[in-house]
């Protein structure tokens, strides 16, 4: 049992607010980074984690006594699922439990690659450039569309999550070396497509 389950074996929902707080910045980011463009005017991120709180406080007595992944990978779980929920609330869709799978919520690969896509485009181009902002998207879209499920998800926790190798193998069920080398084979594949990707008068 790691410090911070120990701590909160011993004090509770007092230890889980302090857990929280001290994680919450990562949280949100998540959040941010995972949440479909077309709510963003009607579901903020501090709604979603403070959803997600409830949720924990909840389920606390159930797990602390025997606790099978590190509070924080615990506590992004819990935040995924209820932002998948939020967001299914949101858009009229219905729950669909196919897409959970082990304990793990799969917002899908598409939702994964739009994430990547959108955070990638608006890092490299400037809204000015319409033109190329749709190029760059076109390939990158098809760059991430050939990657495999599992690489995509890696990139994501890795690169935009900014989680560690330990925390991305726990939320993917995956050994550590498991997960280094895909975050290694993503990056290069990806790092290959884009510095290929100059538009003319972006370089030098």
């Amino acid at each position: 049992m790691d410090e911070d389950w120990k701590a909160l074996a011993e004090g509770g929902e007092a230890a889980l607010a302090d857990r929280f707080s001290r994680f919450r910045n990562q949280l949100s980011r998540m959040v941010r980074f995972r949440l479909d463009p077309r709510l963003r005017s009607r579901l903020d991120p501090s709604d979603v984690l403070q959803e997600a709180w409830v949720k924990m406080a909840r389920r606390l007595p159930e797990v602390r006594g025997a606790p099978t992944v590190s509070f924080y990978v615990w506590a992004r779980r819990i935040t995924w699922q209820t932002l998948i929920d939020l967001q299914r609330v949101g858009m009229g869709q219905r729950r669909d439990p196919r897409r959970e799978v082990g304990g793990r919520v799969h917002a899908g690969a598409d939702a994964t690659s739009l994430s990547i896509l959108r955070a990638l485009v608006g890092d490299l181009t400037p809204p000015s450039a319409a033109a190329v902002r749709e190029e760059r998207s076109r390939r990158l879209n098809e760059a991430l569309a050939s990657m495999d499920e599992l690489d995509r998800e890696v990139l994501a926790l890795r690169h935009f999550e900014q989680l560690g190798n330990k925390e991305t193998a726990e939320v993917l069920g995956l050994s550590e070396t498991a997960a280094s080398n895909r975050y290694v084979r993503a990056l290069g594949r990806l790092g290959d497509l884009l510095a290929g990707d100059q538009a003319p008068g972006d370089g030098p």
